[in-house]
């Protein structure tokens, strides 16, 4: 997890979580490396809260490891706050799992989610990017209040962004931000769990994009959109070659009738 997440992710706990009652803190995507120390179980030290982490894969900081990367192995509507930072974009169906995080919030419980929204591709499957209105999709789509969102874009030069004056070690992800909310009386229709189930599952068989494997692009696809190459101009030599007719025939010998003929 980078810096600039952590401190957003913080951001959304000052701001979302009181600091006082006890609260259960759902942590989706909570793995970190061997050689990373920050976690959002370190933002919550001051409050009273149930961690419980879970990840695709077991590792440091998760509590259980996900049997099935799209269903929350957490009961529906138990969840006072679901927390993913810097997740999303490597989820190829993410709608299936904020699906699944609204199914495990309580009603009125908060999910806060950080993504980029922008940088190099990394890890091995690298699926998305992050803006305001791909939060709006995600709440309308679950049935979701969407409370905050929000993007680091790069600063403005006229009317486009000035990406040459981003800072390149503390803004280099432009993390997007959103937090949801689960309505205090969430729509209860039968056809809208057959949804829910019917997508996860088939998330669930589908898996991710192993199957599928990335083909090599056209050549020339690295050049559209950058215009042809202007060729070299043709730099005209110092010394004109020879035409073919000019080459040098037999060397005659010189007789004394030769002489004689041109005298």
């Amino acid at each position: 997890m980078h810096r600039s997440a952590y401190e957003q992710m913080e951001l959304c706990v000052k701001e979302y979580m009181p600091t006082t009652g006890r609260h259960r803190v759902v942590d989706l995507g909570s793995r970190i490396s061997p050689k990373q120390s920050l976690t959002h179980r370190g933002l919550l030290g001051e409050r009273d809260v149930e961690y419980i982490g879970v990840d695709v894969l077991d590792g440091p900081n998760v509590d259980i490891v996900m049997p099935a990367p799209y269903r929350i192995p957490v009961r529906s509507r138990t969840a006072d706050f679901v927390m993913s930072g810097q997740a999303f974009e490597h989820i190829p169906f993410f709608w299936a799992s904020m699906m699944e995080i609204a199914r495990v919030l309580r009603p009125g419980g908060l999910a806060f989610v950080t993504a980029p929204s922008r940088g190099h591709v990394h890890d091995a499957q690298d699926c998305w990017r992050y803006y305001p209105d791909g939060f709006r999709a995600m709440a309308a789509f679950t049935g979701l209040e969407l409370a905050e969102a929000y993007t680091d874009f790069p600063p403005m030069k006229g009317i486009r962004f000035d990406y040459a004056a981003i800072d390149g070690k503390r803004a280099y992800w432009g993390d997007s931000v959103g937090v949801f909310r689960r309505p205090r009386r969430p729509r209860r229709r039968l056809w809208e769990y057959a949804v829910r189930e019917l997508t996860v599952r088939y998330a669930n068989r589908v898996g991710g994009v192993d199957g599928i494997p990335l083909p090599e692009p056209v050549e020339g696809r690295e050049r559209c959109g950058r215009g042809t190459p202007a060729a070299a101009p043709a730099v005209a030599p110092l010394v004109p070659a020879p035409s073919p007719e000019a080459q040098p025939g037999p060397v005659q010998p010189v007789t004394a009738d030769l002489h004689t003929k041109e005298a």
